[in-house]
């Protein structure tokens, strides 16, 4: 069996990739949530994964401590993490490289807190200029490969890397083409996505530099998190 270690569901987006990706494609395995609280440590997240960060994948044979290394080690193990057809797999791939490694603003200025609604202070050009690309990125796959899903049909690996922005459009209020936000909503409406976000506004825990992160950005509008 697999073990999955996890962060907190309200704040953490790198854990959320490789569970909903298993979730919705039926990969069995356990779930370890270790959440990041005021007395957390490098030291005791290293107890199972090398880096010390999550998600952290443990097998019979290793760790796989990275969310795109976990996805390509699925890969290898089941057929429908990626898009069968080369160049559209290809397309997929090049899309979730892309949200692994750039989007830095919107990251920073719209960390995940999956349990409020916040009215961002200002878009400035650099953010403005993320989510036009997100807009971009979305509305090719969808209209090059026929959706409803960023690569066709079938949920993939590309979407599990996309749904922390789902989580974002939906808590900052981020405006995007009608065919982006039916996208984000489809994301929002998988029953894994609905699952998560119910365990996350359920979480006792709080990050307060998170939170403080949060507040800079914009005004609290709602917290739907249970006190």
């Amino acid at each position: 069996m697999l073990t999955l270690y996890i962060a907190n569901k309200n704040y953490s987006s790198w854990s959320l990739r490789p569970w909903i990706l298993m979730r919705v494609l039926d990969i069995p395995f356990e779930e370890r949530l270790v959440p990041f609280t005021a007395n957390s440590n490098w030291e005791e997240f290293r107890r199972f994964s090398p880096s010390g960060k999550v998600p952290a994948l443990v097998t019979d044979h290793g760790t796989i401590w990275d969310s795109l290394a976990i996805a390509e080690f699925l890969a290898e193990q089941h057929a429908n993490v990626w898009p069968a057809e080369q160049m559209t797999r290809a397309w997929a791939r090049s899309a979730s490289a892309e949200m692994h490694s750039g989007f830095a603003v919107l990251r920073e200025r719209c960390s995940m807190n999956v349990g409020v609604e916040i009215r961002l202070h200002e878009t400035g050009d650099a953010l403005r200029r993320d989510i036009a690309r997100v807009n971009e990125l979305w509305k090719e796959g969808l209209d090059r490969f026929g959706g409803p899903f960023l690569a066709g049909p079938q949920f993939t690996a590309v979407d599990a890397f996309y749904c922390p922005v789902a989580f974002r459009v939906q808590t900052y209020g981020l405006r995007l083409d009608a065919p982006a936000t039916a996208y984000a909503q489809r994301l929002l409406a998988l029953p894994p996505m609905l699952e998560w976000m119910k365990d996350a506004v359920a979480e006792p825990w709080r990050d307060e530099d998170h939170e403080e992160d949060c507040l800079r950005a914009g005004t609290l509008l709602r917290d739907l998190r249970l006190r």
